[in-house]
C-alpha cells in the first residue's frame, strides 16, 4: 500500500511539472488517467484491508490546545544534540588554533590530503573495539551502506591501500570534521561533530625514529597553543599485551580487558577490577596481578624495573615493547621532549588498530573532578534528561595517537600465503580541536576578542561622498592593507567611530571636504586616548600608504 501511495505522489508531481512547462494537452490527459488508475487501485486495497478501512472511516483527531497557534510548518529552532554554531569571536579563536597547528605540521614537512566525510560501512567496521557503537550509520542510498567517519586515521589507511604504489612514504596532515554518537558535554569540548587535526608518518623506517618526531610535533603544537602545563602519557601495546599474558588473561580476552584498563583515567581501580571480573569474566587472581602493573608510572627508570621483572622479561611481546621504549627515551632526550612525558602503564587506548607505541596528552586539571574521599567523580546524567551533568566530567585527553602497522594491510587483500598484499607501517597523532577550544575560551573575555582583521577604517566627515571613501579604500586594498568604510551615502560621524571601537580597528583614515581639495588626509590611532591627536594627524595624501604601513609594523 505504501508503494502505491508513493507512486501516486510521484505521478502527481509529474503532472504538475507537465502543466507548469505547458506540455501538450494529450500528454497531460494520459498521465492524469494513470494517476486516476493508481487512486482506484489504492481505494480497492484500502477496502480489502479492515484495519486500513477502519482508520479511513475514523473521525479526524482533534488538535490539542495550542496546535492551531503554531501554524503550518512551525517547529522548534535548535541545534542537533552534540553540535553548535560558532560566533565570529569564537571563530577567531578557532582560526588561530588551526593556523598554529598547521604551521607546526608544515615545519615538519607535512603535506595535506582530504577524504570523504562518509565511508562504506565495511571500511569502518571492526576497527574501533567497543567504541564501534558510536559510529553514525547512514540510511541505505542506492545500494551502498555508508557511515560518517569516526576518525581520520581509518580513512587515511584506506587512502594508502588504494594509492600505496604512489605513496609508500608520506608525512600527511589532515584537518576535518568527524562524528561520534557519544554523550556530549558541550562546555568540555565533548561533541558529536568535531574537528580533529591529524599528523601521520607512513612508510618503513628504522624503529622509533618517526615515533619520536611525532611526539616532538605534539609538544610543539601544545606549547604554541599556550594551553598551560601538559603531560604526554606513553605506553606500548606489546608491553601491555605481555602484562596480560603473564597475568593469565586468555588471548581472546586481551582486547576487552585492555578496554577496561583504558578507563582508569576516569574510574578508580576497584570499579575497573569489578568490570574485568564480573562483566568480562576474568579470573579475580589475574585481575589482581594486572592491578599491580597498571598502577605503575614514571620515566625511563620504570623501564629498568620492568626489565628486572623475571616473568615480564621472559615474555617475547613485552621484551620487544621494552626495547622500543628504551630506544624512544634515547631519541626523546635528543629532541628535548623527555620532560613532557610520563611512562604510564594504565594507558591502553581502546582502538583495535594500535600495534606499538601509544600516547595521549592531558592538561593539568583536565581530569574529572575529585570527590571529598579522593576518588574521581563519575559522569552522571542530569535528572529527568539524557544530558550529561557537565560538572561531573573533565575535558579528558586533548590529543592522542600511536603506531598502527597493520591497518593499511586490512584493506589491501591477501596473497596465496594469507599475507596482506600491501603493508605500510604508520604512526600518528590526533589533536582534538573542540577540547583545545573549550580550554582557550575559558581564558578569554569574549568582548576582548577581535573577530576581524581590519586594520584601517576610512571615516568620512562633512558629507564626503561615498566615492571618495571608496577611492581611499581601494588604494589601501591595492597596497595589501585590510580596510573598510561605511555602506552609507551619508554616514553619521559617531556611528563610524563606534564601528572602530566595536571591531577594535587600530587606525582611522579621516577625510573631509577640505582635505580632499588640499590633497590631505588625517590618521588617528584609535587605541590611544592621547588628546594631542585631536581629530587626527595630518599627512599629504601621497604619504598615506607609507605612514600607515609604518604604524602597522609597530602594532
Amino acid at each position: 500500500m505504501e508503494a502505491i501511495e508513493q507512486r501516486i505522489t510521484e505521478q502527481g508531481n509529474k503532472i504538475r511539472s507537465l502543466k507548469s512547462s505547458k506540455a501538450d494537452k494529450e500528454v497531460i490527459t494520459a498521465e492524469v488517467a494513470i494517476l486516476n488508475a493508481l487512486k482506484a487501485e489504492l481505494k480497492a486495497l484500502t477496502l480489502s484491508d479492515p484495519a486500513a478501512a477502519a482508520a479511513a472511516a475514523a473521525p479526524a483527531e482533534k488538535p490539542t490546545k495550542g496546535d492551531d497557534k503554531k501554524g503550518k510548518g512551525a517547529f522548534t529552532l535548535k541545534n542537533a544534540k552534540g553540535t553548535k554554531d560558532y560566533t565570529p569571536q569564537e571563530m577567531a579563536i578557532r582560526e588561530k588554533i588551526f593556523s598554529t597547528i598547521v604551521k607546526v605540521f608544515k615545519k615538519h614537512g607535512g603535506i595535506t590530503i582530504d577524504t570523504p566525510v562518509f565511508e562504506l560501512k565495511e571500511i569502518l567496521s571492526g576497527k574501533y573495539g567497543e567504541d564501534s557503537k558510536l559510529i553514525y550509520d547512514l540510511e541505505d542510498q542506492g545500494g551502498e551502506k555508508c557511515s560518517l567517519r569516526y576518525d581520520l586515521t581509518v580513512p587515511f589507511a584506506r587512502f594508502l591501500a588504494m594509492n600505496g604504489k604512489e605513496y609508500q612514504n608520506i608525512k600527511r596532515y589532515h584537518i576535518a570534521k568527524v562524528y561520534r554518537r557519544d554523550q556530549p558535554a558541550m562546555t568540555k569540548g565533548r561533541m558529536r561533530e568535531f574537528y580533529q587535526c591529524d599528523f601521520d608518518v607512513a612508510g618503513t623506517y628504522d624503529a622509533m625514529i618517526p615515533d619520536s618526531e611525532i611526539l616532538r610535533v605534539l609538544t610543539e603544537c601544545l606549547t604554541e597553543l599556550e594551553l598551560g602545563d601538559f603531560t604526554i602519557k606513553l605506553n606500548h601495546r606489546k608491553i601491555l599485551d605481555g602484562i596480560f599474558e603473564v597475568c593469565g588473561v586468555p588471548e581472546d580476552k586481551i582486547r576487552t580487558i585492555s578496554s577496561a584498563v583504558d578507563k582508569l583515567d576516569k574510574l578508580p581501580w576497584a570499579e575497573v577490577r569489578k568490570e574485568m571480573t564480573e562483566d568480562k569474566g576474568l579470573d579475580p587472581k589475574a585481575a589482581d596481578l594486572i592491578g599491580e602493573y597498571v598502577q605503575l608510572k614514571g620515566g625511563a627508570e620504570l623501564l629498568e624495573r620492568l626489565y628486572a621483572d623475571a616473568k615480564l622479561g621472559a615474555n617475547t611481546r613485552a621484551k620487544e615493547g621494552l626495547d622500543d621504549m628504551t630506544l624512544l627515551f634515547k631519541y626523546l632526550d635528543v629532541l628535548n621532549v623527555t620532560r613532557y612525558v610520563s611512562f604510564d602503564l594504565s594507558l591502553a587506548r581502546g582502538l583495535d588498530y594500535y600495534t606499538g607505541l601509544i600516547y595521549e596528552a592531558v592538561l593539568e586539571g583536565s581530569a574529572p573532578p575529585t570527590l571529598a574521599n579522593g576518588e574521581k567523580a563519575r559522569a552522571t546524567v542530569k535528572k529527568g534528561t539524557d544530558e550529561l551533568d557537565e560538572s561531573t566530567v573533565g575535558v579528558g585527553s586533548i590529543a592522542a595517537g600511536g603506531r598502527y602497522d597493520n591497518l593499511v594491510g586490512m584493506f589491501s587483500g591477501t596473497n596465496k600465503k594469507g599475507q596482506p598484499n600491501l603493508v605500510i607501517p604508520c604512526v600518528g597523532v590526533s589533536i582534538g580541536v573542540e577540547r583545545v577550544f573549550s580550554i582557550l575560551m575559558q581564558k578569554q573575555k569574549k568582548e576582548e576578542i577581535k573577530s576581524n582583521e581590519v586594520e584601517v577604517y576610512v571615516v568620512g566627515l562633512g558629507g564626503v561622498s561615498v566615492e571618495a571613501r571608496m577611492k581611499i579604500c581601494t588604494e589601501l586594498w591595492d597596497a595589501g592593507i585590510k580596510a573598510e568604510f561605511a555602506y552609507k551615502l551619508k554616514p553619521r560621524t559617531q556611528n563610524q567611530w563606534d564601528v572602530c571601537d566595536r571591531d577594535m580597528i587600530p587606525l582611522a583614515v579621516i577625510v573631509g571636504g577640505d582635505e580632499i581639495e588640499k590633497g590631505l588626509i588625517k590618521i588617528k590611532d584609535m587605541r590611544s586616548k592621547d588628546e594631542s591627536q585631536k581629530g587626527g594627524i595630518e599627512y599629504p595624501r601621497t604619504q598615506m600608504i607609507a605612514e600607515i604601513k609604518s604604524r602597522l609594523a609597530q602594532l
